[in-house]
């Protein structure tokens, strides 16, 4: 199996890896709780975080970030923001990911500035080509496998992580990916491999977090 790539890219005050296991929140109301699984999964190798909760109201969400963010902080790991960069602001998290229905990427780059920048391109090439030009820092593509997070999404073949590599911004493969399948999306290029249930649904997260982590020969 091909070693996972590495690839750097600059946020506010550091230089932070996007590559191996980026790790995505499940909806989980619980705050304290979710901070557990957190530290959990960066204990036992995550390398980047993404705060997402569609059922959370604005309350829970300023509260969840915040409280995401200073365990990332502690040990030196970014936290994204999915698609609200108003939040991702107002905490000072690390960066933001937009949809294609989440706002312009050039003025979402221009909003945040040196933040991390994030941009789903689904299953298309010419999006990530665009979404590249207007600023990106990375971007993802998927769903690589069927996802239970959201079944109904369109189907990322795998041979475009290979056609993107000419752009030379990190990729991340998203959606469906367990440990059974992961090696597949390194073997096509991908630089980074999102998870929800797949590491946040394990009995034992740090555990469930090492395996991804020697599976995509990622651990320092």
């Amino acid at each position: 199996m091909r070693m996972i790539q590495t690839q750097m890219i600059k946020s506010k005050s550091n230089v932070h890896l996007i590559a191996g296991l980026y790790a995505i929140t499940p909806d989980l109301n619980d705050t304290e709780k979710l901070c557990q699984i957190v530290e959990q999964s960066i204990i036992g190798g995550v390398r980047i975080v993404q705060y997402r909760n569609k059922q959370a109201d604005s309350i829970l969400r300023i509260t969840q970030s915040r409280a995401l963010l200073a365990v990332c902080k502690n040990y030196k790991i970014p936290l994204i923001i999915n698609d609200d960069v108003k939040l991702c602001l107002a905490i000072d998290a690390d960066g933001v990911h937009i949809g294609s229905s989440d706002g312009d990427i050039a003025a979402t780059k221009a909003r945040i500035g040196d933040k991390i920048l994030g941009a789903s391109c689904y299953n298309q090439l010419e999006l990530a080509r665009k979404a590249q030009a207007a600023g990106a820092d990375y971007i993802a593509f998927g769903a690589c496998f069927s996802s239970s997070t959201k079944p109904n999404t369109v189907k990322a073949d795998l041979s475009l992580f290979k056609q993107a590599s000419e752009l030379g911004v990190p990729t991340v493969a998203i959606g469906g990916i367990t440990l059974e399948n992961a090696s597949e999306v390194v073997d096509a290029g991908a630089h980074a491999v999102a998870v929800i249930s797949a590491l946040y649904s394990a009995p034992d997260v740090k555990t469930q977090a090492m395996a991804f982590c020697r599976l995509l020969n990622s651990v320092n």
